[in-house]
């Protein structure tokens, strides 16, 4: 029997054991089932989200030439990829077509002197963030909406260090340092008849240990992918996340908890008002974590399923798939 993608108040968490051990059973039960489940009571502000989708609007209304100005340099990452840059489905070996999104990215808003930061390799994960001139309330906004989401992420995290009965701590010397990323998505009004096969954005799973999206609804949306030819539309209200597991994730809890695959699908030929936006906070730990089964995952009917490897090694594996086809 299919479940719904649950609601989860996460709020109550941070009040007595009982509330706590609650909140802990519900995700449990969505990530064993799914690997979604939208979650409010998560703190951040209403007006700061929406100023932050506002801000990513102004700048893809910019004109194409302005927007490119902002594009990554040869071996980075943050700034603007153009529409038909990127084919998620490239990152599990596929050949489809691009996908019909337009982004903005930005990384981790704080670092320091550390050479954990500082160090060659560091610079390599820690770039330094690219802020369009054309746009100021970018600056101004996404840093704060930046730390606001790696706090859910953060809190998170210890949710599920509670649902799998480690101690509430287990995660945080492997996302102090995180990698994170915060992208604004654009999908724009189709202009031409897509080719066979091609989607907003291609069936893929994520790369980190979690997924937090505020969505902005249009037809064509985020789909979730049920078995066979099965893909359930996703919708959440604007104040609300919707969170997925990822990869590193799934792998930590040895397939316990699974990273689903999903996609952004195309509208309906007749359908009307189709532009789509939305904030998506990718949740990447620290370059150097450590990722292997954990041992309360694992039992002699259950081995262990993966080798180890570490955040940064398998989001570049990742990210080197599904960036082949890049607009530069």
């Amino acid at each position: 029997m299919r479940t719904r993608i649950p609601v989860i108040d996460i709020g109550p968490f941070d009040g007595g054991e009982a509330d706590r051990r609650q909140v802990a059973q519900a995700v449990d039960r969505a990530c064993r089932d799914l690997g979604f489940l939208v979650v409010v009571g998560h703190g951040v502000p209403e007006r700061l989200i929406d100023g932050g989708h506002a801000a990513a609007r102004v700048f893809f209304d910019l004109d194409l030439e302005t927007k490119r100005r902002y594009e990554p340099a040869p071996g980075t990452f943050l700034g603007y990829r153009g529409v038909g840059s990127e084919g998620l489905s490239y990152s599990r070996d596929e050949d489809a077509p691009v996908d019909l999104k337009e982004s903005f990215t930005i990384g981790r808003v704080d670092t320091s002197d550390d050479p954990y930061f500082t160090s060659p390799h560091g610079r390599m994960w820690f770039q330094p963030n690219v802020w369009p001139a054309e746009v100021p309330a970018l600056r101004a906004l996404w840093p704060a909406l930046y730390r606001a989401l790696d706090g859910v992420s953060v809190r998170l995290m210890r949710i599920f260090a509670a649902a799998l009965g480690l101690p509430l701590e287990f995660f945080d010397d492997k996302i102090d340092k995180s990698v994170s990323a915060l992208r604004a998505l654009d999908y724009p009004e189709l202009t031409k008849p897509p080719v066979p096969g091609q989607l907003r954005a291609g069936a893929h799973t994520d790369y980190g240990s979690l997924t937090l999206v505020s969505m902005r609804d249009a037809p064509g949306g985020l789909e979730v992918h049920r078995g066979g030819d099965d893909w359930e539309a996703v919708s959440a209200p604007p104040s609300a996340f919707v969170v997925n597991i990822a990869d590193l994730m799934e792998q930590w809890t040895n397939d316990v908890w699974r990273s689903t695959l999903h996609r952004v699908a195309l509208p309906a030929p007749e359908a009307k008002a189709t532009r789509r936006q939305s904030l998506v906070f990718f949740h990447q730990p620290n370059y150097d974590a450590e990722i292997a089964p954990l041992s309360a995952c694992c039992s002699p009917d259950r081995p262990a399923r993966y080798t180890r490897t570490t955040s940064g090694e398998h989001f570049l594996m990742k990210l080197t798939k599904a960036g082949t086809v890049t607009s530069s």
